[in-house]
Formats: structure tokens, sequence, C-alpha cells
């Protein structure tokens, strides 16, 4: 068994990230990417592109890319903030949202996929692993 756990982290990542686009594209016409900012969206409807950024952990310039391919495939609408004209909300459409609410039994399969395979402390071992990581870094 490996154990060099960082590159085994990042391989893990990679593969199943690269699994989920693939899937994602052919199931949902939609990217992993655009799926979690829905996923997002349909929970914080009106918030700034600067928290969905946040939230799923892209810069500015990949942000603004992903919003510009989601309002062209008419995933998400920016309104214009009345309280400031400068600023935009961001909304899923119908369509959006749909594509969000069609993906939840996907992730539900996923999850069960692991909790098939490994014990509920195994999970629970793993989830505190993940959120350390993620809290921490």
């Amino acid at each position: 068994m490996d154990k060099r756990l960082f590159f085994l982290l990042s391989m893990a990542q990679r593969k199943l990230f690269n699994h989920l686009d693939k899937v994602c594209e052919k199931e949902f016409e939609a990217s992993v990417t655009q799926l979690a900012a829905l996923l997002y969206l349909v929970k914080h409807q009106g918030c700034s592109q600067k928290e969905l950024a946040k939230a799923i952990c892209l810069n500015k310039s990949a942000i603004t890319g992903l919003i510009a391919r989601m309002e062209k495939n008419d995933f998400v609408e920016r309104i214009t903030d009345t309280e400031d004209a400068r600023a935009m909300k961001l909304f899923p459409t119908p369509i959006g949202a749909q594509k969000a609410k069609d993906l939840i039994p996907y992730i539900d399969q996923l999850n069960e996929l692991f909790s098939d395979e490994f014990s509920k402390e195994e999970i629970q071992t793993v989830l505190k692993f993940l959120n350390f990581i993620i809290q921490r870094f």
C-alpha cells in the first residue's frame, strides 16, 4: 500500500474530479464546477460573484469565466443590485435550478458508494481528516 499521503490525496482528488466532470458533462450537460456553483446559488440566491467564488474556491478570473459560460448556457442570470448599481446579484435560472435538483440523486448515489465500502467509523475519520485540511489551509 502506497503511504505517500499528500501524493495520494492529490491523485485521488484529480481522479475523482475528472471522473465526475465526465459524468456531469454527459448526464447533466454541465461541468462539475458549474453544478457546484448551481448548488450554492440555489441555497444562496442573490449572492455576489465574490461570495460564490469563495464558496467554490475559485479566483476572480476563473469565477468571471464560469459565470459567463453559465449565462451563455442559461443556467444563471446576473441582476443589478437595487441598492448598489455597481453590484450584481446572481440567481439560478429555472434551467439552472432544475439541473441542481437533478444532481441531488447522483450525489446521494456517490455518498452511498462510499458508505457501502467503509464503516461509519472510517467515514467519520475521513470526514475529520478532510475538514481538518479545509479549515487548516
